[in-house]
């Protein structure tokens, strides 16, 4: 059996196209313990994602987490499931659908955007072997973290070299590293929180909150918390936020370990005990709502402000199919692609003569 993932069928007269793939976390299949479990398997059993010893963590991850929290997270999936199934799919494929339309609107016609998950279905490979199949030889690599982690952007990296690994004819590829202060990024977010305000009035206090990482990791050199704080600081200046207005934290803490500080419900808490009445809460680091935004944030993180004294919390939802978002993405994309935009295809004409050539040649050898 060959190593390497069968080409798809060569057509002669067929000009090359370029790539977009969009690549975010993951999800279940389903909101149940069955379907969670392989999910949580693959996810925890990433070494950009958990930095413990490779044998001491598969004993704590298949003897106890593995038989212990696929329930409980599947509770929580169900609680943020609807009809069209886990938000995170939904939105992506929305995106990466939209995208799609931006980039045609604009005139980018050679251009086929897809999308993939980390972990789960579908998964790169064979996001790729579509992108190939619909005849890309270049394709650009988005992953849908605004912000740099190890952790995130490295694993998609990851994945992607896994999969070239058996890819026998490999397109060209670019890779963005991170969006967390491109202008059109932060006016989108500008832009989703101007607009709450408007229906929704000011708050006492707006609360930004980033996914945490443990602490060590930005001891040793992982830029992801700076990336959060530029993020935050732009975005506080396109709101024309005092310093006291708004505040930066970190949620989704997993283990005991310390992770990047300050935690998110243990902040809510106290603004709350201190007077706060009015928090709205946003989740920059997250482009498509989730069961951490739905779940963690406006529930978990409502009911603690709540009960401990606040009066009002609101959540203002990610960027998901924005128009501004969408928009974002068509700019960061054609950025990355200026020169493939700029370099013609080979006509069909020189491809069936380039194809000619290399069959005299064979028969010549």
């Amino acid at each position: 059996m060959s190593r390497f993932l069968a080409e798809p069928e060569f057509e002669h007269g067929k000009a090359s196209r370029i790539g977009v793939l969009l690549i975010n976390l993951g999800t279940p299949a389903e909101p149940t313990a069955k379907a969670v479990r392989p999910y949580l398997k693959q996810f925890l059993s990433d070494p950009r994602v958990v930095e413990i010893p490779r044998a001491l963590w598969w004993l704590v991850l298949n003897g106890i987490i593995l038989n212990t929290r696929p329930k409980k997270s599947a509770e929580k999936y169900a609680k943020v499931w609807d009809k069209e199934g886990s938000p995170l799919r939904v939105h992506t494929e929305r995106q990466a659908k939209y995208l799609q339309g931006y980039l045609l609107k604009a005139g980018v016609q050679n251009v086929q955007v897809d999308w993939a998950m980390r972990y789960g279905q579908p998964d790169v490979e064979g996001a790729l072997m579509r992108l190939k199949a619909r005849g890309c030889t270049r394709i650009l690599i988005l992953p849908l973290y605004p912000q740099y982690a190890a952790s995130t952007t490295a694993s998609a990296f990851d994945a992607v070299a896994a999969a070239g690994m058996k890819i026998r004819n490999l397109p060209e590829l670019r890779f963005v590293r991170s969006f967390h202060d491109h202008p059109d990024y932060i006016r989108a977010l500008g832009q989703r929180i101007a607009s709450h305000w408007q229906t929704h009035g000011l708050p006492d206090r707006l609360v930004m909150s980033f996914h945490g990482t443990p602490r060590f990791s930005l001891d040793k050199g992982d830029p992801y918390h700076c990336e959060c704080h530029k993020t935050a600081r732009l975005l506080a200046e396109y709101l024309q936020l005092k310093p006291e207005q708004y505040v930066l934290t970190f949620q989704s803490r997993f283990g005991r370990a310390e992770w990047l500080q300050p935690y998110t419900e243990p902040t809510l808490q106290k603004l709350a005990k201190d007077g706060v009445k009015t928090v709205d809460v946003i989740c920059p680091g997250f482009v498509s709502d989730c069961l951490e935004t739905l779940e963690e944030i406006a529930m978990e993180c409502k009911a603690a402000f709540l009960s401990a004294g606040g009066k009002e919390f609101r959540y203002i939802p990610c960027l998901n199919e924005e128009p501004d978002f969408i928009g974002a993405l068509r700019n960061i994309s054609t950025t990355h692609m200026q020169d493939w935009l700029a370099s013609p295809a080979p006509t069909a004409t020189e491809l069936v003569a380039s194809a000619a050539r290399a069959r005299t040649l064979g028969s010549q050898s």
